[in-house]
């Protein structure tokens, strides 16, 4: 993971989140990424998730090869270039994310091995489980919990 540089993104950069989103999706068993065309991840980002919280990328160089999407108490999306997974670039964001908030959830698919297994590594532990009539795609899905541990001062 040598030389990855973690930033805010640009809003002129919002297109290659979304991109990233749309084929690092279509590795979570049972997403259908292409239920909606790439405009439509392209104007879920500029209209909705640039504006809602802060977005991070993580760079190799120029290279957008991960972000994740924070909202006040939630990581609302965090998804790593394919061929770059198992890199520690999720781990970078996750931990980055835990330095911003000191309270997090998320919801990730079930079937999201690779994620479920990430987020429990940084100490992550399932709140409630779904069968999937709370989100657009219906696949069960898990929500996650994270606190800061509060440190007492004799």
């Amino acid at each position: 993971m040598t030389g990855l540089t973690l930033r805010r993104l640009r809003r002129a950069e919002t297109d290659l989140a979304a991109d990233l989103h749309r084929r690092a999706g279509a590795l979570i068993p049972g997403y259908d990424t292409m239920r909606h065309p790439p405009a439509a991840f392209a104007a879920l980002y500029r209209e909705r998730v640039f504006d809602a919280g802060p977005l991070w990328g993580a760079f190799d160089g120029q290279r957008l090869v991960g972000h994740v999407a924070l909202l006040p108490g939630w990581i609302d999306h965090l998804y790593v270039e394919p061929a770059r997974q198992g890199e520690g670039i999720g781990s970078a964001l996750v931990a980055l994310a835990q330095r911003e908030q000191d309270d997090l959830q998320l919801h990730t698919f079930q079937a999201n091995a690779r994620a479920r297994a990430l987020y429990e590594r940084h100490g992550f532990v399932a709140a409630a489980f779904g069968d999937g009539r709370g989100n657009e795609e219906r696949m069960p899905d898990v929500r996650y919990r994270w606190r800061r541990a509060m440190v007492l001062k004799p």
